[in-house]
């Protein structure tokens, strides 16, 4: 299913999620968010565009691989490793919600205003991997 086409006011309202967390989180943080919550989520698609997207942008592979082992990788500073527990929890959202040391720990580096923003930019990138998943969304042959 496309959609673009078949619910083309549905793709547009998530887009406009998409534009608001582009201006307003950091870049770096954002890819490391959105390929996090690919990867727990499983989206192929989302996982290649990200890490693509990411590495055009200067980002480093050695970092982009560690996404997946994060807590064990010495390659992120305190905001970014906020962030990825943030995601985490947010992604793999259980019965008791998100825990609250996750929470106070992002709550330390990030201002309320920035932890507004990256819980968007959190729901965002599971709405996409929800939709790309569901729908069967493969990454592009060649690129």
């Amino acid at each position: 299913m496309n959609m673009v086409e078949v619910a083309p006011e549905a793709y547009q309202a998530v887009l406009g999620l998409e534009r608001y967390v582009r201006a307003n989180v950091e870049h770096t943080v954002l890819e490391l968010v959105k390929l996090r919550a690919s990867m727990l989520n499983g989206c192929a698609f989302c996982v290649d565009m990200h890490s693509r997207d990411a590495l055009a942008a200067g980002e480093s592979s050695r970092r982009l691989f560690a996404v997946s082992a994060w807590r064990e990788a010495p390659f992120f500073d305190e905001r970014e490793r906020a962030a990825l527990a943030l995601t985490d929890a947010v992604t793999r959202l259980g019965e008791h919600g998100v825990p609250d040391e996750v929470w106070d720990a992002a709550a330390k580096v990030w201002s309320e205003k920035e932890l507004a923003d990256l819980v968007m930019a959190i729901a965002t990138i599971n709405v996409w991997n929800r939709i790309a998943v569901t729908t069967h969304a493969e990454p592009p042959a060649e690129v």
